[in-house]
């Protein structure tokens, strides 16, 4: 039966940036599918903790500051503590800096770039080593952004950073599945979140921005659950590098 397709049932997820937002709903809807999750964060993930464990899966709670990359191996290793196998990565953490590119500094373009693509890149690469080690394949899902495909206005090191995440979710596949790796990304559109509090608080902005999304509505990381569980799921064995705008119609705009 094709739903069949979609269960994670003795699957571990390793899910970055999850404490709250959209990595928060991503998790849920994982363990809701099946998953047991391992969530890596800087600080707590007492809400998505609590959420997982409710639906009876297991959460472990690993701590990390993720734009260092020396720590990325031993994430790994640490995630294996679940169940010693890894199955599916979301690479979600991330940030945003604000600013005119004009006066843009070099310290918020570094630090953009590192956790936004140096990251996604050297633990989707730690990863993917240790699923061709096992040898069962795996999923990694990117977080991308409507940023992948537009130039966006006083974000030049965001817009850079989620441009390049579409194009190494495309390099990755082209690798990675042969070996039974599935690299593809999600491009969320504009979402109620701590990223666009700013926006939405601009009365003028946010009149814009809805004007254009043909939903007519803000997203919610509960929009991400069908399509994160999809690209986790034995449903998208034959997708590979391709990138889902889940958007509310905002590009077909």
């Amino acid at each position: 039966m094709i739903l069949e397709q979609f269960q994670l049932q003795g699957q571990v997820a390793m899910v970055t940036g999850c404490n709250t937002g959209l990595g928060q709903g991503m998790a849920v809807a994982l363990a809701q599918a099946g998953a047991d999750i391992v969530g890596v964060n800087v600080s707590a993930p007492d809400d998505t903790k609590t959420l997982v464990e409710a639906l009876g899966r297991k959460f472990l709670d690993l701590r990390a500051n993720l734009s260092d990359s020396s720590c990325l191996e031993g994430v790994v290793q640490q995630g294996l503590a679940l169940s010693g196998k890894l199955d599916i990565l979301v690479n979600n953490a991330g940030i945003i800096r604000r600013c005119d590119a004009i006066d843009f500094s070099e310290k918020d373009w570094d630090d953009v770039i590192d956790l936004n693509l140096k990251t996604v890149f050297f633990l989707a690469q730690a990863v993917a080593k240790q699923y061709i080690k096992q040898g069962t394949g795996g999923k990694i899902i990117n977080v991308a952004s409507m940023l992948s495909f537009q130039g966006g206005v006083r974000v030049p090191s965001y817009t850079a950073s989620k441009s390049a995440v579409m194009g190494v979710t495309r390099a990755l596949a082209n690798e990675w599945a042969v070996h039974g790796v599935n690299v593809n990304a999600i491009a969320p559109g504009y979402m109620a979140t701590d990223n666009t509090t700013a926006l939405r608080a601009d009365a003028a902005r946010n009149a814009a921005i809805l004007e254009r999304i043909p939903a007519n509505r803000w997203g919610v990381p509960e929009d991400l659950a069908g399509p994160v569980v999809f690209l986790a799921s034995k449903a998208s064995d034959y997708v590979n590098g391709y990138t889902i705008a889940v958007d509310g119609g905002w590009l077909a705009r």
